[in-house]
């Protein structure tokens, strides 16, 4: 069985930066690997299914259908994260689609031993729900921001948040790998397009920011979390 690296040094926010030694390997150690193309659709909204995808390397993106049915981005998931375990829990059909943004590796996980596996190992279902509890939280904040903070504020805060989960130190600052594209950034912050497009021009200029094609470098954080009326230990 093709069993990843248990050791591998995993997002500290991720489930699998979380779990320890011996439930990150139990974790590893179900279902079977699986690859993805870039743009490959990895979990359809609407389907039925209730295995859950663990991913171990890339990024992919999570999108639902609106009323006038276009596609608006929820949210990112990078590797150590999951992905599908809502229709695990609640069986309901899949609630979103997810989208890989790059070449991923997963693990697929079969729903029945990863459900006997949160029974025998606490600690991965606590952290899990734990990890859910603050999505939702995470959801309920952005609701805050944009009744309370200018689509600049809104983006920043956005911004330091990517950079805590997904972000490595480069040579020239905090480098966020997942690349969002305008309407993107604009959908989770709640913005016109115009506007996201106005405030990044606004951020590279001040030297806080620079955008390339595959990534984002944060240039200066502390400057940003200031911008983002964020504390110091806030993520």
């Amino acid at each position: 069985m093709d069993v990843p690296n248990i050791s591998n040094a995993w997002p500290a926010r991720s489930l699998l930066g979380l779990l320890s030694l011996p439930a990150r390997r139990e974790l590893l150690g179900l279902g079977t690997q699986a690859w993805f193309e870039a743009g490959a659709v990895l979990l359809r909204e609407g389907a039925d299914g209730r295995h859950v995808l663990l991913l171990l390397s890339g990024f992919a993106k999570v999108t639902a259908t609106v009323e006038n049915g276009e596609s608006s981005l929820l949210a990112v998931r990078a590797a150590g994260d999951t992905v599908g375990e809502m229709a695990l829990m609640t069986g309901a059909p899949r609630s979103a689609t997810v989208t890989a943004c790059s070449p991923m590796t997963t693990r697929v996980l079969p729903s029945g031993a990863l459900r006997e596996l949160l029974l025998r190992r606490p600690e991965v279902s606590m952290t899990l729900t734990a990890i859910v509890a603050d999505r939702l939280r995470w959801a309920n904040q952005r609701r805050l921001d944009f009744r309370g903070y200018p689509a600049k504020v809104r983006l920043a805060r956005l911004l330091v948040e990517l950079a805590a989960s997904y972000g490595s130190h480069g040579p020239d600052g905090m480098v966020v790998g997942c690349r969002l594209t305008q309407p993107e950034l604009a959908t989770l912050v709640g913005a016109a397009e115009t506007t996201i497009h106005k405030v990044l021009r606004e951020l590279r200029d001040e030297g806080l920011l620079e955008t390339g094609y595959r990534a984002t470098t944060i240039r200066d954080l502390p400057r940003l979390r200031r911008l983002a009326d964020l504390a110091h230990d806030e993520p």
